[in-house]
Order: C-alpha cells, then structure tokens, then sequence
C-alpha cells in the first residue's frame, strides 16, 4: 500500500508541478505532460483494478515485468539462448535445417559442442571399410498382398498439418516442394484443401471428425470417401487414432475460424463450432476397426491404408494385433508418433504427460509385430523430432521404414521456434490464418527450400551409412547405435531395447535368437 501510494503521490506531484510552471512561465510547458498524464491514468486504472496484486501493488513498476514477459521467448533465444540450448529444438538442429533447406554451407567447426560423456548422449560406430550407395532416392514399398495400388514411399516425407493449423501458403509450398523432390505430404486430419493439389504426392489422413468425408451429423460418409480417396493424387490412406502431442484428446473448431472455405473442405456448416470427438464413432474395438480398414481399403480401390497411434496401454495395441489373426485384415502401415509430437495447441498435462516416447512405442510395436508374425505384412512409419539424417537412422534402426517430420519441415519454411503457433500470430506466416502474416511467406522461394532440405538430409543420411558400412536400410542394425545411460555405462540400442527378444534382423522382420558379439 506504502509503495502504491508513493508512487502516485509522485506522478501526481509531477504533473502539478509542470501545470503550475505552464501557467506561471510559458504554454510550452505543457507540452511535457504528453508523459505523465498517461502515466498517471495508467497508474490510477492499475491500483483500482482487482486481477493482478503485482500491477496493483506496484501500478508502474509492475507494468514492466509484463512488458518484459511479453517477448521473453525472443529475448532468450536472440541474446542467451546457445547453440545446445532451446526447446524443443535448439539452435544447432534448427540451423542445420535453415542451412540444408537454403543448399548453403552445413560443415561445423572446432569440434563438437555437446558433451560426450553426458548422460544420455547418442553415437553410431563408424566402419573402417566404408562403402558406397550410388541411390540416394531411398524409398520403401507400402502395400501387402491385400493392396492393389502399393506405393512406393520415400523415408522421409513431410507429417500431419492440417490446413487450418498452417497457412494457405504454407501447405501450398510444401505440396509443391513434395512434389519437386517426389516425396509424400500428409493432409493431417483436416482434409484435403485444394492447396493440397499443387502436384504432390498425398497421404490423406482421416481423423475422429471424418472431415472431408463426413455427413451432416458427423459420421463417415462412403460415398465422400469414395470420390476423394480414388483420386490420383491420393496415394495412401492413415486413419488416425491418436497423436503424440495430445493422445486420446479431441478438439474443436470454433465459429470464427469455421470460414465457408474452411467450412467447404471439412463439409461441415460454415460458422459453426465443429467438435472432434476423442473416439471414432465407424468402430469401437480392435476387430471392428480392422473391418474399417478393410472398408477403407475396398472403396480407395485397395490403395494402401494404414492408422496412426501414440502408444499408450500396451495391452491394447496386443489387442489390435490379435484382432489383425482373427480377421486375417492386415493394415498396409502403422504410423507411430512419440509423445514428443508436437501440435499447434494441447493442453500442457496431455504435452507433457501423456503418451510413450518414441524409441520405447517403436521398439514395442516393432517386437509385437513380430512376435504376432504380423511385421511381413505391414510397413511402420516413425514421427517425432525426426530432423536429421541420424535421426532418421536411429528410427529405421528400432523397426521404421520410412519416417514423417513436421517441425523439421516448417523450420524449412522459416519457421523460427516463436511458439506461437497456438495464437494465429506466426511472425513468418507458417501457422496462422491472418492474411498479412501468410502473405510473407514466398511460396516460390520456400517450396525449393523444402525440396532442398528433404534431398540434403537424405544425402546426409546416405553419407552416414556409407561411413557404417550400411550398403541398404535393411543393413541398420540397432547393435551399431549407442548410447550413455549413466555416468560409466554405454549400451548399445540393441541392448537396451532388443536384449531379451534376440538380435533384430530388419530384412528378415525377425528375430535371432542365438547369442551374438557386438561388432
């Protein structure tokens, strides 16, 4: 109260005083009240005001502690923030992808900067006979012997972003970057807009909204799903059941973004609020799911269909793959996404708290397919801060054959970390729907930079394995990788996630069971 009070008594004083010389002196005085006038109303509404004791303990002082939180994220990542440092990405992943999507100089010098010791640290073992990969065009077939359409999909491709989450502009150069460079762009669950028609590749997701696809009540429309999912265009299909960065949570669309474009897209009503519910309303078990499937398979014309999962409660993913024996419907992919998944908007319990990482999800599912004799039949697609070369190698090494990025491929965009993504104010025009922030964003400049950065991490990638010795992706062996899991102990990834199951082979989808040295 003492400093309150202070503090207007003194702004107060001030003005009279300057008034007082204005009347004495001369009119110009008056000038100088341009300053605290508006201190003083400023002062006077927060020490009345009842929502924050801070700016009403200190009407002034306080002001400046929100001023100042207000751009505390750019203050750290401009003037503190190192090259290690940084979440979810920090300085090095995210310039490694700046320098590879502009085709610019990658090369680092001096020596590494993280701590090889440091728990938690991840290496793999180089070969002292290296070898050569002419193709750098790394690709794996998606479809088994139920699909008539397979496709051939590069292993790295660009993950679920709904248009609506991203900007007109943004989906639009990464379509046209996928189609430059022939690698797959996933819709995300918002259906397929007609930026997302710009000659790429696309992997249209269909999420618990049935979105593009869906009739006047919200439930799936065959029909609808028919006619867009026999498009040329269209060349896999992901039912989505889960996502890392929210699992087993819904969403809504509210009114004011529901614009009669968007509105026409998703065929929902436009200025509604449009609910996405939580749970699928076509199943609701694990074997009237593989029936959807199958649904979903015969009506694309038996093009590949597959699901997306954060794994969660183990027992159910065991569930799914006794469901898959029972019916003898075998999905042509599985997508798994870690709990490290980001979104443009999750509640921080769900972000922080809920779902498997990654590594664990994938080497669980890669075991359970296994072990069912179920991995011949299906294809497993790994998401989650997937931005590097080793990156995409320590995934295909735990069981991927092919993987998604996001984040990676926004930052492509110019993404710049702002986290502002929940608030439709993305200062580079990737995640917002205003039209003088999107407008920014060069669609010809920026779908080469795509392009760019999908080629020089798979030739990064390539490089990799050339120095392991790794002649093809079926030779990433998860012996090869290694990591530091406490202050004197390094295991192999074989070893941490495979020792009880027996050596991975990856081209045989099967385990040795024989005992075996580490190379």
């Amino acid at each position: 109260m003492a400093v309150r009070k202070l503090i207007l008594t003194t702004i107060i004083i001030v003005n009279l005083i300057i008034i007082s010389f204005g009347l004495i002196f001369t009119p110009r005085w008056f000038w100088l009240l341009i300053i605290p006038i508006p201190l003083l109303v400023v002062a006077v509404y927060h020490s009345v005001q009842t929502h924050h004791a801070i700016l009403r303990n200190y009407p002034l002082v306080g002001a400046f502690r929100y001023f100042f939180e207000s751009f505390r994220p750019e203050l750290r990542q401009y003037f503190w923030e190192s090259d290690t440092d940084g979440r979810p990405f920090n300085r090095r992943q995210r310039s490694i992808v700046y320098q590879r999507a502009k085709n610019q100089r990658e090369t680092v010098a001096f020596g590494m900067q993280t701590d090889p010791q440091a728990v938690g640290n991840e290496w793999v073992a180089h070969s002292i006979f290296p070898t050569h990969i002419e193709n750098h065009d790394l690709r794996t077939m998606v479809g088994n012997k139920f699909c008539k359409q397979p496709y051939s999909l590069s292993i790295f491709n660009i993950s679920a972003m709904s248009y609506g989450a991203l900007s007109k502009t943004a989906i639009t150069a990464l379509n046209k970057g996928a189609a430059l460079q022939k690698f797959a762009h996933n819709t995300g669950e918002g259906g397929i807009s007609n930026y997302h028609m710009s000659g790429g590749d696309l992997i249209w997701q269909i999420g618990t909204g049935y979105f593009g696809c869906r009739d006047e009540h919200g439930y799936f429309d065959s029909e609808l799903y028919a006619e867009k999912s026999n498009r040329p265009y269209v060349k896999m299909i992901e039912l989505k059941i889960s996502q890392g960065a929210k699992p087993g949570h819904g969403g809504i669309l509210p009114a004011a973004k529901n614009t009669p474009e968007v509105a026409a897209i998703r065929h929902v009503i436009p200025g509604t609020d449009v609910m996405s519910p939580p749970a699928h309303s076509a199943f609701s078990n694990a074997e009237e799911m593989m029936y959807f499937i199958q649904k979903l398979r015969e009506l694309s014309g038996y093009k590949p269909v597959g699901f997306k999962i954060c794994v969660g409660d183990k027992q159910e993913f065991v569930d799914i793959c006794n469901a898959m024996q029972n019916t003898q419907i075998f999905p042509d992919f599985i997508s798994i996404d870690g709990s490290e998944g980001g979104t443009g908007a999750a509640p921080l319990e769900f972000t922080d708290n809920i779902g498997m990482p990654l590594y664990d999800a994938l080497t669980f599912v890669t075991t359970t397919l296994i072990n069912y004799g179920l991995k011949k039949h299906i294809k497993v697609i790994a998401s989650s801060r997937i931005v590097t070369g080793f990156d995409l190698l320590k995934a295909l090494a735990l069981g991927a054959d092919a993987c998604y990025s996001a984040r990676g491929m926004m930052f492509a965009l110019g993404c710049i970390q702002a986290l502002k993504c929940n608030e439709d104010v993305c200062p580079v025009g990737v995640a917002t729907q205003k039209p003088h922030l999107y407008k920014g964003l060069d669609v010809a400049d920026k779908h080469v930079r795509v392009a760019q950065f999908h080629r020089n991490t798979l030739r990064a990638t390539v490089e990799i394995m050339e120095a392991c010795g790794f002649k093809t992706i079926d030779d990433i062996r998860a012996e090869k990788f290694f990591r530091k899991v406490d202050a004197v102990t390094t295991l192999s990834f074989h070893d941490i996630y495979f020792k009880n199951t027996g050596k991975f082979n990856k081209k045989e989808n099967s385990f040795q069971k024989e005992e075996f040295l580490d190379d």
